[in-house]
Order: structure tokens, then sequence, then C-alpha cells
């Protein structure tokens, strides 16, 4: 099978795989083009509350395919951070599940997650300045913005790679797992994130991005007002049953 994005939608769950196992799994240019596109498909499918994205095999990513960058240097870097602000704008929940590499463009994907939950044996890192290359922008200050200023000049400085311990520490890994464990509690919190309130997560989400117009705190508290989750999420307490929400992002 050609490099591809592959995918799947079980119980709510959306599971994007990036496959390129001959080369642990990095990124090639047609991959990085596949992916806002694909986010776009997920978005609109109701059907979809949260997204786990991880790799194939025993790798996350390696980062981005060397080939693309000498053929398609300067586009293949504007793709990849057109990806990356895709992810991150996704609406719905997104969990990267790293086992073991997580270099480069793969650690550019992860941090554009809103969690990431690693094996104990994998390892991080971002690796511009061994290519000479200028990290983007956004991804430096989405990085910053996940572990410190002083942790992101060591990795973009250095491009050394640290393990999952000291990135959980760091503030870029949420969970460090066992390998043994790691698809079972992977699934298991995904389920969780599933079966809460988009609602909820929707406008935590763009609230815990940055600033917020007026115009948007008001958009979101006329959807909590006119939703049905608040009445449920309370009845269900009350009744001491699961609640079933209701509420989905509206379409457009």
């Amino acid at each position: 099978m050609e490099p591809c994005l592959l995918y799947s939608v079980t119980d709510g769950i959306a599971t994007v795989m990036i496959h390129n196992p001959a080369k642990r799994n990095a990124m090639t240019y047609d991959m990085w083009r596949e992916l806002p596109p694909l986010l776009d498909k997920l978005t609109v499918d109701r059907h979809v509350r949260a997204l786990v994205l991880t790799g194939d095999g025993d790798t996350f990513c390696a980062g981005a395919d060397i080939g693309s960058l000498i053929e398609r240097g300067e586009e293949s870097q504007g793709l990849a951070v057109t990806a990356e602000e895709a992810l991150a704008a996704f609406p719905k929940p997104t969990l990267a599940a790293v086992r073991g590499y997580c270099v480069g463009g793969g650690c550019q994907l992860a941090a554009a997650c809103d969690l990431r939950f690693a094996t104990d044996d994998s390892a991080f890192g971002i690796t511009p300045a061994k290519l000479g290359i200028v990290y983007p922008a956004s991804s430096t200050a989405r990085l910053v913005s996940l572990v410190g200023p002083a942790t992101a000049k060591y990795l973009l400085f250095s491009a050394e790679l640290i393990n999952a311990e000291r990135a959980h520490l760091r503030g870029l890994v949420d969970e460090v797992l066992r390998p043994a464990e790691f698809d079972q509690e992977v699934a298991h919190f995904a389920r969780v994130l599933a079966s809460r309130s988009q609602l909820t997560q929707a406008a935590a989400k763009e609230f815990t991005a940055g600033p917020v117009a007026r115009a948007r705190v008001a958009y979101w508290a006329e959807q909590a007002r006119t939703s049905d989750d608040t009445s449920e999420g309370v009845t269900a307490f009350l009744e001491r049953r699961a609640p079933r929400f209701s509420w989905t992002l509206p379409a457009g």
C-alpha cells in the first residue's frame, strides 16, 4: 500500500492512522495535502464525537519525508502548516496516541492535538536545526504554549530527542502508559471523550485557544440556552444514569 492516511469511525470515535511504515510513518507531500479535507469530512460527520491520531505499527511519525522536502521544500512546509492548523482547528476533541518516535513533523501534528498519550518507550524531538530549516512561527508558538519558552528553545536549538517521562514533566505529554496497556487506555479515554457533551467541549476548545470576542461568548450562551444538554445532564445525574447528550455542531 502506498503511503497514505487511513481512517475509520467506530462508536463515535474517528481513528486517523499515519501509514508509511517503510519510512517510519514519515509524512509525504501527498499525506500533508490529504489531512485537511479528511478533517473537513470528519467535522461534518455527526457520528464522529472524538478523533484519535496515531501511527501504523510501533512508530507515531518520524517527521516529514525528506524526499518531499528536497523536491518541494517551501511548498511542502506550507502544506504541513496548513495541515497542522486544520488539526488544531478541528472542533471535536483530538487525542494523539504516540508509540515510538514522534519527531519533526510528527511532533508538529501531536502538538496540534488537544491531548497526547504516549508509551513509556516513546521519544519526542523537533529537528529542523539538523537540516537548516526555519521552524514555522505558528508551530513555534504552539510549542511554547505547551512546554514554555525554555523547553521549546531546548528542543528547537538542539534538535535532541527527549523521552516520554521528560516530555510529560514538561507538558508535552498528558499521560505516559506501558505499551501493554496503551491500546486499552487510549480506547477507554476516547470513549470517555465521545460520551461527554459536545457543546461543553466545543465551547471549551474555542475558549482555551485564546482571546474570545464578545460575539462568540454570546453565541455559546445562546447554544447552551437552546440546547437540551444542560437539562439532560442534570436529569441524568439525579437519575444516576449516563447522560444522552444530543447537541452536535451546526452544519456549516
